[in-house]
């Protein structure tokens, strides 16, 4: 008798200075690979079949999650409070279960989704903080020396919308289309950390991080805010400046059609503000013009 399968759909956060990205590689430590040993180490069962999870988003190498979400399918029956406190006895330190939920079989975690949402976290100094290594992205600057914000929000302004994003995306990205729409862009100054946010249907691969490293090159007066739109009609990842430190980048929600009613992330970090995040992440669903927040004020 062929027992049914259920489709159980996870949150996850973790600290991705630990891991060797999302994506399972031999000989590394991925998240991929650490969530799914620890989902078939839960249900116990050695003949059970080799979990394989499906991601909302990969993250590379660096990268944290606040708000990642992923699905799989078993024939083990728990409690949803079980999965989340069983799975978590066995991961390793970096990665947490936030929530569990029984979905149904229309639910997948990359194809429903609707909307991604990231954050960067960017600290402006001369020196190094210790104690934020990998949290953070640095801007190393002199004493006294100040990122020209208005052009930097001037020149996201370009971004919104659909658009060609071949400038914005690496040369290992696997997208079928360089087309994505960016809903919104906001850029809060709490000088010496600058916080980035930033909406989509969805990213190619480096476009966040190519996005901030071309942000910051007209925040640095290296290039005028128009310049974005010269980028966007040559097509080409030469024209832009280098891909911008993972460090700081923060996947902060994964957004669904609330039929399926996907329980929100939990945003208490410690490093960006959760009212910042939380303000952020109301405008879901919706075109927003890009803005520029001085110190927590329009």
């Amino acid at each position: 008798m062929t027992v049914p399968k259920q489709k159980i759909a996870l949150g996850l956060q973790y600290d991705g200075a630990h891991f060797f990205g999302w994506q399972t590689q031999p000989d590394q430590s991925t998240v991929q690979d650490c969530v799914q040993k620890a989902i078939w180490d839960f249900i116990g069962d050695p003949l059970a079949p080799i979990i394989r999870i499906t991601t909302a988003g990969r993250t590379d190498t660096g990268v944290h999650a606040l708000g990642q979400v992923v699905h799989f399918e078993t024939s083990t029956t728990r409690p949803m409070w079980s999965w989340v406190r069983g799975i978590n006895n066995f991961l390793p330190r970096g990665v947490v279960v936030t929530w569990a939920k029984d979905v149904g079989a229309d639910f997948d975690a990359r194809f429903s989704a609707f909307e991604r949402a990231y954050a960067y976290c960017l600290l402006c100094s001369p020196v190094r903080v210790p104690l934020l290594d990998q949290k953070v992205g640095y801007l190393m600057m002199p004493p006294g020396a100040l990122l020209r914000i208005d052009a930097m929000q001037e020149a996201a302004t370009y971004l919104i919308g659909e658009h060609d994003f071949t400038c914005f995306r690496s040369a290992q990205c696997q997208s079928k289309t360089p087309m994505k729409t960016i809903y919104q862009i906001e850029i809060v100054n709490h000088f010496p950390k600058i916080y980035f946010f930033i909406r989509a249907n969805a990213f190619l691969h480096h476009m966040v991080r190519n996005v901030i490293g071309t942000l910051l090159h007209i925040g640095q007066k290296k290039a005028d805010p128009i310049w974005v739109q010269s980028l966007l009609e040559g097509r080409s990842r030469a024209l832009a400046p280098p891909t911008f430190s993972a460090d700081g980048l923060y996947l902060a929600r994964v957004a669904y059609p609330d039929s399926f009613q996907i329980p929100e992330p939990f945003l208490e970090h410690g490093v960006i503000p959760c009212s910042l995040l939380k303000s952020f992440l109301s405008m879901s669903g919706s075109f927003s013009s890009s803005r520029v927040v001085n110190n927590g004020f329009i």
